[in-house]
C-alpha cells in the first residue's frame, strides 16, 4: 500500500492508496486518517453509488480526493507491447492541482505552498488476443481541485521465471516514467537524463535477461531486465496524446552474475555472458558489451 504524508494547517493527513480513474471505470476511494498529535479527528464514512467517500469535519483535511473528468475530455493512450514471459506492470499515475495546494515547512521553519497531488494505480487492459496492453488516462481530472495529469510510471517485468531455475524471483528493470508537466516524478534518478519530446512518443528499446544471485544480507536470485539506462527511462512529453512502449527482449543473450559470500577486500561480483566471457567487478552488466555480443561487433 502506497502512503504519502501531507501537511496542511498544522494537521497531518495520511492519504492511503487512492484509486482514481476515468469515468468509464469504477471509482474506488480509500480513506484519509487525520490527527493532531494524539487527538484523532472525527470522520464519517458513507457509501454512495458504489463509491466509498470519506468526509471530514476539519477544513485542513478537506481536500477533494475525487477525480471527475469532464465528458469528452482529452485522454492520453498508454500502450505496452509485452514480449513472451513478461507482463505489463500496473501503471502508477500521478495527478496534481494548483487549486488544492499543500502547505509545506522549510528547513528554516518558513512556510510555502506546492501543488497538491493525488495518486492512483491502473491495470492496463489486454487488447483482444494481442500482446498490446492499454490504459487511457484523462488529462483533465476535473472535480473542485481541477486535477491535471502529471506523470505515469509503467513498464514490464517477468511474469514467469521458472526457466531460470529454482527460487528465482522477478526483479527490477524495464520501467518508464513519462512526465506531462514540469514537475519531477516521485521516483527520480540523478544519473538518468530526462528526454524531452514533442508530439506522440514511441519508445522501442533493447533489453537483456540478467539473473543476479546475491549472498550478502540474504541469499536471493532476481531476474532483471537490463537496458541502456537504469531501472527507469525518463521522458517529458508535454503534448503527447499517444505513448507506446515496445521493449525488445533478447532472450538468447542471458547474463548471469554471482556475488561474494563474504564481504572482504578482493571479493567482487562475477558476470558471465552468453559468449562465455567473464567480467570481474561492477554492479550491473555492461549494456554495450551485451549489444556487441548480439550484433557480432568487436568489444
Amino acid at each position: 500500500m502506497n502512503i504519502s504524508t501531507t501537511e496542511k494547517n498544522g494537521i497531518v493527513c495520511d492519504f492511503v492508496a487512492h484509486h482514481i480513474v476515468p469515468q468509464e471505470q469504477k471509482i474506488s476511494i480509500d480513506g484519509t486518517n487525520c490527527h493532531r498529535g494524539t487527538q484523532r479527528m472525527n470522520a464519517r464514512l458513507c457509501r454512495m453509488s458504489g463509491v466509498l467517500l470519506l468526509l471530514f469535519s476539519v477544513s485542513g483535511c478537506a481536500q477533494n480526493q475525487i477525480l471527475s473528468p469532464p465528458p469528452g475530455g482529452e485522454e492520453v493512450s498508454i500502450t505496452v507491447k509485452v514480449p513472451p514471459n513478461l507482463a505489463a506492470e500496473p501503471m502508477r499515475v500521478m495527478y496534481r492541482s494548483e487549486k488544492c495546494s499543500i502547505k509545506r515547512s522549510g528547513a528554516d521553519w518558513s512556510s510555502y505552498e506546492e501543488d497538491g497531488y493525488l495518486s492512483t494505480t491502473i491495470q492496463p487492459q489486454q487488447q483482444g488476443q494481442s500482446d498490446i496492453y492499454e490504459a487511457k488516462l484523462a488529462i483533465n481530472g476535473g472535480s473542485r481541485c481541477q486535477w491535471q495529469l502529471s506523470n505515469v510510471t509503467f513498464g514490464v517485468t517477468y511474469a514467469n521465471t521458472t526457466h531460470f531455475g529454482e527460487n528465482v524471483k522477478a526483479g527490477p528493470g524495464g520501467g518508464v516514467i513519462v512526465m506531462f508537466d514540469q514537475h519531477l516524478p516521485q521516483q527520480r534518478s540523478v544519473f538518468e537524463p530526462t528526454i524531452n519530446v514533442s508530439g506522440d512518443l514511441l519508445i522501442r528499446k533493447d533489453y537483456y535477461p540478467w539473473v543476479n544471485e546475491q549472498f550478502l544480507g540474504k541469499h536471493e536470485k532476481l531476474a532483471w531486465l537490463v537496458g541502456e539506462g537504469e531501472i527507469y527511462l525518463y521522458y517529458r512529453a508535454l503534448n503527447s496524446r499517444k505513448v507506446a512502449f515496445e521493449p525488445l527482449l533478447h532472450t538468447d543473450y542471458l547474463v548471469y552474475s554471482v556475488g561474494p559470500k563474504q564481504k572482504k577486500k578482493g571479493n567482487h561480483n562475477l558476470f558471465t555472458y552468453s559468449d562465455g566471457s567473464v567480467v570481474v567487478g561492477g554492479s550491473k552488466p555492461r549494456f554495450k558489451k551485451l549489444q556487441a555480443i548480439r550484433l557480432g561487433q568487436t568489444q
